[in-house]
């Protein structure tokens, strides 16, 4: 991974949890910040806090990526700011858990809004000038969902399938370009996910990892140029588990995990 010691990472997501964790460990590392999420007072106490103990420069823009439009707004500002985005990741998103016409459809356009097509503005709004500067990376965070489909988490799983694809795709593509390319497939964590989806229901493999520590696993993986990373060799063995079954045999298996313990009555 590059040197980003005096370079400018953006943190989508950036309020807590894998975003919060990923400004802590890139600021100590010397990186200054552009951090993104909704809540402008949880953001500006973080780039306080990161300014005084490590001597980085912070920017904080709250924003709302599901929303039409805000990935160009945000790339605007940036460029207002004369700021050049080295570091770019994509963390933001969020689950829905249930039976897939008993969820709110609004809920979950917002869902494929953050979790798809921001990522997808974001990269393609960032990566030329990367590019054009010869030096870069992205980190998009996926998720195990991302490598089976989930029945009740159905739309959360399709996304988190899109962003392991496409992030895969560009590494490729820019492997000799300079700009590298990294997928992030956490399991549960310790983080306000569950708390967002409504139910613990949507928690599976055990005891939940740390922010922390996915995060450091992340950034050594990446020194080390690997293409991703699924932290924990339990999430790793589920991950990897579904290659050696029919389709049927994994929905069966999954289903059976993420089925919600109090169907709602149609």
């Amino acid at each position: 991974m590059m040197n980003i010691k005096g370079k400018w990472s953006l943190v989508t997501g950036a309020s807590s949890g894998i975003g919060e964790q990923f400004a802590r460990q890139l600021a100590k590392e010397g990186s200054h910040l552009v951090l993104v999420a909704r809540t402008a007072s949880k953001l500006n106490a973080l780039a306080a806090e990161l300014t005084q103990r490590h001597g980085v420069e912070c920017r904080v823009i709250p924003l709302d990526l599901s929303l039409e439009g805000a990935a160009g707004e945000l790339y605007q500002q940036c460029q207002q700011l004369g700021l050049n985005i080295d570091l770019l990741v994509n963390n933001a998103g969020f689950a829905t858990h249930g039976l897939f016409e008993q969820v709110s459809g609004e809920r979950q356009h917002e869902e494929v809004m953050l979790n798809v097509a921001a990522v997808v503005d974001m990269t393609h709004l960032f990566l030329p000038g990367m590019l054009h500067r010869g030096t870069g990376a992205v980190i998009n965070v996926s998720s195990t969902a991302g490598f089976q489909p989930l029945p009740y988490m159905a739309v959360y799983g399709a996304t988190k399938a899109f962003v392991l694809s496409f992030t895969d795709a560009l590494w490729w593509e820019n492997r000799n370009r300079g700009v590298q390319f990294f997928a992030l497939c956490p399991g549960s964590t310790e983080t306000n996910f569950f708390n967002v989806v409504g139910t613990e229901d949507a928690s599976v493999g055990g005891a939940k990892d740390s922010p922390e520590r996915v995060v450091a696993l992340t950034l050594r993986a990446m020194a080390r140029g690997k293409q991703y990373v699924v932290p924990g060799i339990r999430n790793y063995l589920s991950a990897q588990i579904t290659r050696f079954m029919t389709r049927r045999q994994s929905l069966r298996l999954v289903g059976g995990m993420l089925r919600p313990s109090e169907p709602k009555q149609i």
